[in-house]
């Protein structure tokens, strides 16, 4: 079978699940995934005999597709903040919005490091003028950048691994109930190099017993009232436990945030959350005698963040 008979047959077995312009979407990532084609290579070679190995390998992916499986989770990965993720079933396939709450969290982290910089700057030389350029020795410039940061429900890690590519010097620790979750996660992190403390525990009981300049969640905050609006592909495939609030309460995770947030979160600390968009305002009053608590919206104009300032 050539290249192009192969791609119609995929298109054709999968008509029903996908449009014609998805099928060959997805029939591109696995093609290059398969037999290392670019989309232009692909192209060209539309006329290429493929082995009975790779006609199997396809006809594998169709049957699974058929299933309503996502492909990046029969890809095994994907691509997040211009890295390489692995994915599995333990894990939520990332979604564009924890892109968003990163680019908030990196922009006002690096806020606070500069504030921190400014701070250090005029108590040590009162007649200093501080500028963007200001240095100082490496290791005194490495000690005021060593942000502490807490990471809630870190699931494949996507959160912890970004801030700390943008923030090397940051000490990360991040928390997830699931061990098959860590395991992915720390795959990604040892993929990528990145050393971040990851902790097993229920974070609803743990005592955290130590103070963080930054926690970060996307903590699972679907009600059990709204199961019946999530796509049954993602509650058969993806991890329900990170999705749903394990009680009634859909906002058992914001609640102890808050109340570990006054204990254990430092002055002037900042917070960043994502939330479930229908019960914003709910959410907001827990962050009330924050010195600072906004709720932002997405791209799509949803109530979808908290970002506060202790």
């Amino acid at each position: 079978m050539t290249l192009s008979l192969l791609k119609k047959h995929f298109s054709d077995s999968l008509s029903e699940v996908y449009t014609d312009s998805e099928s060959t979407f997805i029939f591109q990532i696995f093609t290059e995934n398969i037999l290392d084609l670019n989309n232009f290579q692909q192209r060209q070679s539309a006329d290429l005999e493929l082995s009975d190995e790779n006609i199997n390998k396809f006809q594998q992916i169709i049957s699974e597709l058929k299933t309503g499986k996502p492909y990046l989770q029969i890809l095994g990965e994907t691509e997040f903040y211009r890295m390489k993720i692995f994915v599995d079933e333990n894990v939520l396939i990332p979604r564009p919005e924890t892109e968003e709450l990163l680019e908030m969290a990196i922009k006002e982290i690096k806020r606070y490091i500069s504030r921190i910089e400014y701070i250090h700057l005029r108590s040590k030389q009162t007649d200093y003028k501080w500028t963007e350029e200001a240095k100082y020795p490496p290791s005194q410039e490495q000690e005021l950048k060593r942000v502490k940061i807490l990471d809630i429900g870190t699931g494949s890690g996507i959160i912890p691994l970004v801030l700390k590519k943008y923030f090397p010097e940051a000490e990360i620790t991040s928390i997830d109930f699931s061990e098959a979750a860590l395991k992915t996660a720390k795959k990604n992190a040892e993929f990528h190099q990145l050393d971040i403390n990851f902790i097993h525990a229920d974070y609803l009981s743990l005592d955290l017993n130590q103070n963080f300049d930054v926690i970060i969640s996307n903590p699972p905050y679907i009600g059990i009232d709204e199961e019946n609006e999530i796509a049954d592909s993602v509650k058969e495939f993806e991890p329900t436990m990170a999705l749903f609030s394990p009680t009634s309460d859909a906002l058992i995770f914001y609640r102890k945030i808050a109340e570990d947030s006054k204990k254990y979160l430092n002055e002037n600390g900042l917070l960043f959350l994502e939330i479930n968009q229908k019960l914003g305002k709910e959410t907001l009053e827990l962050y009330k005698n924050f010195s600072q608590a906004e709720l932002i919206k997405d791209l799509s104009e949803n109530d979808r963040f908290i970002f506060g300032i202790k």
